[in-house]
């Protein structure tokens, strides 16, 4: 398992234009390692939750890689 702040540098790399939805949670991963942090109130489950709520124009071999790691945390 990678740690959570990979992931979002990989996404961030990836989807040029992220959905101003997504951003938040998106900006939130940056600070996580693993599904057992927090962000503020937040849980990192709740985090990711919501980003991928948010993710659904974000499209493509990468996207679809990237979303099914986070599903699978």
């Amino acid at each position: 398992m990678r740690d959570i702040h990979v992931i979002a540098y990989e996404i961030a790399a990836d989807w040029e234009k992220p959905n101003y939805a997504a951003v938040p949670y998106l900006d939130a991963m940056f600070s996580l390692s693993s599904i057992n942090d927090s962000f503020g109130y937040d849980t990192a489950r709740g985090v990711i939750s919501y980003f991928l709520c948010n993710a659904g124009s974000w499209r493509g071999d990468t996207a679809k890689r990237i979303k099914k790691e986070l599903k699978s945390l």
